[in-house]
């Protein structure tokens, strides 16, 4: 079978697609059930006392895993935690909810054995890194990370038995990805800035109320780099691998293969330090070539204050593009690569730079909002700086949340001034996250807020056809990721890439999602496995989660209970 991929590709959708693409703004509704989902207990503690300490600003993230294996996302949130020599004021470090199918959910903490972690935790990230079929959790903290085995949908903490658990880190983002493609997730663990409270700076705007002091006068701490070794344990490979040396104040991290040579790449985004890029050669030993290939500074030649990540193809080039969430009076980052061999900044090109100018974004996420084949950006925005933002014009300390529709050829539209509800509310956003937590075929959103609530707001936009995939691996590793699914309708190629990381401290579901519009028909589907092999499927039904096994040439249905 010949495949082709048209430069301009966008009009094999459908004619007039830019101004379908304009009008559909209008049926783009999300709601929020939080409370009818049975998530309004949850409240982020920062653990501040009046002491301004630093990491207070950060927040915590939050996510969708499937910790029982049924088929239905459940959610794991992150609480924050207090200062234990300091207070006795007791905060919970993680929440889960079960999914109970019909769109409310069950705290399963205590059940679960998560109610035995205690410590101040910031992110998590969720995958099967022993391939024993069921994920695992490994938890960011500013103190000793948490590896966290799943036995049968209970948590056993295994970070000292396994080589994870002897640092005393402040880490950030993490990410489970296999670097050498041998079938095992290896971890990449963004570190942040070497901090204590006892090292904990005085900063002043009056010289009498101290304020939180900006990040360079911190020292950074280089991240770290795992190597999985088969038997249930990791070895310290950072230096090995070429991970250092490296600047610190890592907030974000994802995966993605901007040179589609099949090695997992990793872009890295930092707080006032260059971006790094940090090219896989294919055997798991990385070099660092951000600046070299043009993404690690803004376009004016400043490292700026990246806190949220992602990429994807948002094109008809076929190549990735590279979001950032910066800090107010920063654009957000938008870097695309070119078939030259580098990066081209479109942050103002791209129609999200001014809009995004005033808005500080932890939280970052490409989906396809409204199901029309291409990824649409969310952004989640808050500031870090309560008493600074009081004469700034124009720039607050709660923000809304930013909605960008891509057009099909990577420009954007906001969409908040067309879109009402919750899109608009004002809140202190860190992590964001998506997953199709009610099997309607569309991606929902979960939002965290520092020293605040969670907030669940469900996808309510007009049905458009669709198509989900879930992998499992079986020469590669059992989640699949690293695995590239690509789909053709009428020559039109969408492309996902199965992974953990991106946003800000968060964990996204793993199933590829593909809106189709008002397609009847997917011509093929091709899975790239991370080692290499290929598969085809054609005859595919759509509106319909399948799973595909590894090497097993067979295409399953999930049945919706």
């Amino acid at each position: 079978m010949q495949l082709f991929f048209s430069c301009d590709n966008k009009k094999s959708i459908g004619n007039n697609y830019l101004t379908k693409k304009t009008s559909a703004i209008s049926n783009i509704e999300f709601s929020d059930v939080t409370t009818y989902a049975g998530l309004e207990n949850f409240i982020h503690d920062n653990g501040s006392f009046g002491k301004m300490w630093f990491p207070e600003q950060m927040g915590s993230g939050g996510g969708f895993i499937d910790y029982n294996n049924d088929g239905w996302l459940d959610i794991l949130l992150i609480g924050g935690g207090a200062w234990k020599d300091y207070t006795n004021r007791e905060v919970q470090t993680l929440w889960l909810y079960k999914n109970n199918t019909n769109g409310t959910f069950s705290d399963v903490t205590a059940e679960t054995r998560l109610d035995k972690i205690n410590t101040y935790g910031l992110g998590i990230t969720a995958a099967d890194y022993d391939n024993d079929g069921d994920q695992d959790i490994f938890l960011t903290t500013l103190d000793r990370n948490i590896l966290l085995n799943n036995n049968e949908g209970s948590f056993v903490n295994v970070s000292n038995n396994v080589g994870l658990g002897n640092a005393l880190d402040w880490s950030s983002s993490a990410v489970f990805f296999d670097a050498d493609n041998d079938g095992w997730l290896d971890l990449y663990v963004g570190n942040y800035a070497i901090w204590s409270p006892l090292s904990d700076l005085w900063c002043s705007l009056d010289n009498k109320t101290k304020v939180y002091c900006p990040p360079e006068m911190y020292t950074g701490l280089p991240s770290k780099f795992y190597h999985n070794n088969r038997d249930g344990t990791f070895s310290d490979y950072t230096k090995k691998a070429g991970f250092l040396p490296a600047p610190g104040k890592s907030l974000g991290a994802v995966l993605m293969d901007y040179n589609n040579d099949g090695a997992l790449d990793l872009a890295i985004a930092n707080d006032g330090e260059r971006d790094l890029l940090y090219k896989n050669n294919g055997n798991g030993i990385f070099d660092e070539i951000g600046t070299e290939l043009g993404m690690a500074y803004g376009e004016n030649g400043e490292a700026r204050a990246g806190m949220g990540i992602d990429a994807g193809v948002v094109d008809s080039s076929g190549n990735s593009t590279i979001f950032i969430g910066n800090f107010s009076n920063e654009m957000v980052g938008v870097y695309s690569y070119s078939s030259e061999g580098w990066f081209n900044d479109r942050s103002a090109l791209s129609k999200i730079g001014r809009p995004s100018f005033l808005s500080l974004t932890f939280g970052l996420i490409l989906f396809d909002v409204d199901m029309d084949s291409d990824l649409d950006l969310f952004i989640g925005n808050g500031h870090v700086y309560p008493e600074r933002t009081k004469n700034q014009d124009g720039i607050s300390y709660k923000q809304a949340s930013q909605l960008f529709l891509n057009n099909g050829n990577g420009l954007f539209a906001i969409a908040n001034e067309k879109v009402s509800g919750v899109l608009n509310n004002q809140m202190v956003v860190r992590g964001v996250a998506v997953g199709d937590y009610d099997k309607d075929g569309d991606l929902d959103l979960l939002l965290t807020e520092n020293n605040g609530p969670a907030h669940l707001w469900r996808n309510d936009t007009k049905k458009k056809n669709y198509l989900r995939v879930d992998l499992i691996g079986t020469d590669s590793n059992k989640d699949g990721i690293g695995s590239k699914v690509l789909l053709y309708i009428e020559g039109y190629k969408m492309e996902r890439l199965i992974r953990t990381g991106s946003s800000y401290l968060s964990q996204s579901e793993l199933t590829a999602t593909f809106g189709l519009g008002d397609h009847q028909k997917v011509d093929s589907l091709f899975i790239f496995w991370p080692n290499g092999n290929k598969e085809v499927f054609y005859d595919i039904e759509i509106n319909k989660e399948i799973l595909i096994k590894e090497n097993s040439g067979e295409v399953e249905y999930f049945i919706k209970k």
